[in-house]
């Protein structure tokens, strides 16, 4: 087929990744034919359309108007599939250090890229990201010549040692070295190329478009595949350069500390500083200046050991190219051991005497950026405290709905006395409607996420009760299989949320509208529910009605209608203002059968008439009289 779902994708990844193994010169060579089909099929089509459009230049001198209409259509088209093929890689963001600014940090750039004889980095920029990287710039374009940037995150210097940091150097340099970045960016161009030329033409749903998305529905996910297991073997080969370069137990330190504390900001650190704008109007803090304390007093041995525990749970797999924690330390031979710097002696002081002021900048820069979504949050919750206070009323509890005990449960957690108060929340309300989906799945993921397992029971109630428990019962169920290491069950858990979110996208997309080219039939309403809807967009004003219904692949027992109606003779050749505005009272006062699209035949949809008019079934008419 053309299209390439998840198990698909994993199992070629899979047979690469092995084919690569055995023959890697072989393997990095259908990589290469692969991409080069990609250009070429741009190229060719490209030329066509060239070709077309200097047919239609020509055209002009012998068709005259015709042949300038020929031009205006194929011009814009030709335009925009040329303008989506020129993709610029701009220098990414940063602060800027140099050599005179923190001689620390180059002398040990410098021995590193001599031990591994690698080109030279050109800039060296500080960001605000937990991550390091290198990032290749062509200064002409398409043609090349290089300027080389490495990116050091300002929150990963103040995580790891300036040895550890100098295993992370090294793999960068590893990267540079292979020439990764510059193949990398190669292929990075055919991706961004397909991506904006379908960005280009989706909207102006030209009939050209047939010249592109076939091939693209087929080649794309085969070639995100194929280059898969090359960006992973690079990885490998990135890090054998860093543990030769410093030493297999000094990457091994990096590698662990760097996914703890990767864990610890996202799970604690991150989420205490935004909860703060639940309370605080403005955001006068400065996170990269207090996260060097922070690592000290907040990360225990027991988070350590926890988040050592699962990152080495973590499998790897076709969600990133980076291997898994434990594969990697598996091919340098090392094992996990988490060793977090003390204070004044991390990575970050080898800029000396910019540390501060980058410090200082990073926040302000922070504090700018977030302050409107600040400003939203903190309105948003001083909203939802006032709710809270209003449905934890006690003259309220006993009338409250089950939807607003679970809001008033919801909102218990994020503003009020966390989720245990929750759940008791809920557990009391179950308590009397045992079989109310929503209860069972709410208290059910919130026990979950304690990690308790009586959780599991109360989610498979309510999937079993409600179709749209489905997916956020199966990620609940999922998460918490996958935090015990049930690695199995958590896939199994997946591939269902992951099979029935891919059904409900496409029931989405084909109920997006009815054209004429859809294939309707009869409406399938009984006698007395049609004479009813009849009577009321008759009563309305409408002199014709119709009914259609498209027939759905994904959940037919949804249907789609198509409503129709006239309000004019068919003899009448002009367009009544009154169609649109009767089509807007059809939606708001009409009792419609489930989803349903209406118009009006009199103006542009006149073929529908005609259309609806041939099947038998459609046309809606009145009860009849009684003798």
């Amino acid at each position: 087929g053309v299209f390439m779902d998840r198990k698909q994708f994993d199992e070629r990844v899979a047979r690469l990744d092995a084919y690569s193994k055995v023959h890697p010169r072989l393997y990095r060579l259908r990589v290469l034919g692969f991409a080069l089909l990609g250009y070429g099929y741009l190229a060719g089509m490209l030329v066509l359309l060239l070709l077309l459009l200097a047919a239609s230049v020509l055209s002009v001198i012998y068709l005259k108007a015709l042949g300038l209409k020929l031009l205006f259509v194929t011009a814009p088209f030709v335009w925009l599939v040329v303008r989506s093929c020129w993709v610029d890689i701009n220098a990414p963001p940063g602060l800027a250090v140099t050599r005179r600014s923190a001689p620390a940090l180059f002398d040990r750039l410098d021995k590193l890229r001599r031990k591994l004889r690698a080109p030279r980095f050109h800039r060296v920029l500080i960001t605000d990201e937990f991550n390091a990287g290198v990032v290749q710039v062509p200064r002409l374009g398409p043609v090349g010549w290089h300027a080389n940037y490495l990116l050091l995150g300002m929150p990963l210097l103040k995580s790891v040692s300036p040895r550890q940091l100098d295993a992370i150097l090294a793999h960068e340099f590893g990267h540079l070295a292979g020439g990764h970045a510059r193949f990398g960016n190669w292929l990075y161009r055919l991706r961004r190329i397909w991506s904006q030329l379908l960005d280009e033409l989706e909207p102006t749903r030209s009939s050209g478009m047939v010249l592109f998305r076939r091939f693209f529905e087929w080649y794309v996910p085969r070639f995100n595949a194929y280059s898969f297991p090359l960006a992973r073997a690079n990885e490998y080969e990135a890090d054998a350069a860093a543990a030769r370069a410093t030493s297999p137990e000094t990457l091994a330190e990096a590698l662990t500390t760097t996914a703890v504390v990767g864990r610890y900001l996202a799970n604690n650190f991150w989420p205490q500083v935004y909860a703060k704008a639940d309370t605080t109007p403005q955001p006068s803090f400065s996170p990269h200046a207090t996260l060097g304390g922070a690592l000290t007093t907040e990360l225990g041995a027991e988070e350590i050991t926890r988040w050592t525990s699962d990152a080495l749970a973590q499998p790897t797999d076709s969600t990133d190219t980076h291997p898994g924690l434990v594969d990697r330390l598996r091919a340098i031979g090392a094992d996990a051991k988490f060793n977090s710097p003390q204070s004044g002696a991390s990575a970050d002081f080898l800029l000396g005497d910019l540390r501060d002021p980058l410090i200082a900048k990073l926040d302000d820069r922070w504090q700018f950026q977030i302050s409107e979504d600040w400003r939203r949050r903190y309105s948003e919750a001083s909203t939802a405290r006032n709710r809270l206070w209003t449905l934890s009323k006690p003259e309220s509890a006993g009338s409250l709905t089950v939807e607003e005990v679970i809001e008033r449960a919801n909102l218990e957690e994020a503003y009020g006395q966390g989720r245990d108060a929750a759940i008791a929340i809920l557990r009391d309300r179950l308590a009397a409607a045992p079989d109310h989906a929503g209860l069972n799945y709410w208290l059910g993921a919130r026990l979950l996420a304690n990690d308790d397992e009586a959780g599991i029971a109360l989610v498979e109630k309510a999937i079993a009760l409600d179709d749209e428990a489905i997916v956020p019962g199966h990620v609940a169920l999922r998460d918490f299989f996958h935090a015990r290491g049930l690695e199995d069950k958590a896939s199994a858990a997946h591939e269902v949320a992951w099979d029935r979110q891919q059904r409900l996208d496409a029931a989405e997309a084909e109920r997006q509208g009815i054209t004429l080219g859809d294939r309707l039939v009869a409406h399938g309403l009984d006698a007395e529910t049609a004479a009813r809807l009849h009577e009321q967009v008759t009563g309305l004003g409408a002199r014709k009605v119709w009914l259609a219904r498209k027939p759905m692949r994904h959940f037919p027992e949804q249907p789609l209608f198509l409503l129709a109606f006239s309000i004019k003779p068919w003899y009448r050749f002009w367009t009544k203002p009154g169609g649109g505005i009767l089509q807007d009272r059809i939606q708001r006062e009409v009792s419609l059968p489930g989803q349903t699209l209406v118009i009006c035949t009199d103006g542009q949809y006149y073929r529908f008439r005609r259309k609806l008019r041939l099947i038998r079934g459609t046309r809606l008419r009145g009860a009849p009289a009684l003798a």
